[in-house]
């Protein structure tokens, strides 16, 4: 094994895919996320992030400012690009450029772009840009312990649950146990190949249904 080394902080660039193109995110994307939002089960689907589901274009941009230029976390909205519209959000966080961690989070994935590839795509271009671009070791995932959809994804994704801290942390105002699932770059090269092979538009019938699904070996 050669020694590590550090890796580079992530930038504000347009990381590009077949189905979805993620941008930094801007107050231009605020009416877009706002419609992936505003759904009749938004407060469900706001359940276990930070923030609360949007009452109203306001909020939407008022949760866009409080993000704007930091760089941890780093905010990118999803383009779902059959329709050029923002279809959710996901970002970049608790970034150790030194020790070569960092982590996805804060995602929505609104009706349009969950579960469908664009989702899966969103995924790995984070994952793809992080790895061969930034040089990190270690990619991680971690969420709710009570959030079994997100546990389900993070296994469907390739990330390997590494355990539970209890106590974690409080969350709008409630105990939070906390599951952690990390990637790591020896792991990339394989996890790399079962993405691509899954996001072939060939792998996909007319009524969009997967013909094989995503596998890791």
């Amino acid at each position: 094994m050669s020694t590590p080394q550090p890796a580079t902080p992530p930038q504000r660039v347009v990381l590009d895919g077949h189905y979805v193109r993620l941008e930094p995110l801007s107050m231009a994307h605020a009416a877009d996320l706002y419609e992936a939002s505003n759904v009749p089960d938004g407060d469900v689907r706001f359940a276990y992030l930070g923030d609360y589901a949007p009452k109203s274009r306001a909020d939407t941009e008022a949760f866009i400012q409080s993000v704007l230029g930091k760089a941890d976390p780093m905010l990118f909205a999803v383009i779902d690009k059959s329709t050029g519209k923002a279809g959710g959000r996901q970002a970049l966080m608790r970034i150790v450029p030194e020790h070569g961690v960092i982590e996805i989070g804060s995602i929505y994935w609104g009706p349009a772009i969950a579960r469908t590839p664009r989702a899966t795509e969103a995924l790995y271009l984070f994952a793809r840009y992080i790895f061969e671009t930034l040089g990190y070791r270690r990619f991680e995932w971690k969420c709710n312990d009570r959030n079994e959809p997100s546990k389900r994804a993070a296994k469907r994704f390739g990330f390997t649950y590494e355990g539970l801290f209890r106590q974690h942390m409080i969350a709008k105002g409630e105990n939070r146990d906390t599951a952690w699932f990390s990637m790591l770059d020896s792991e990339w090269p394989e996890r790399k190949a079962a993405f691509e092979r899954w996001l072939e538009p060939s792998n996909f019938d007319a009524s969009g249904q997967q013909k094989t699904p995503l596998r890791f070996d």
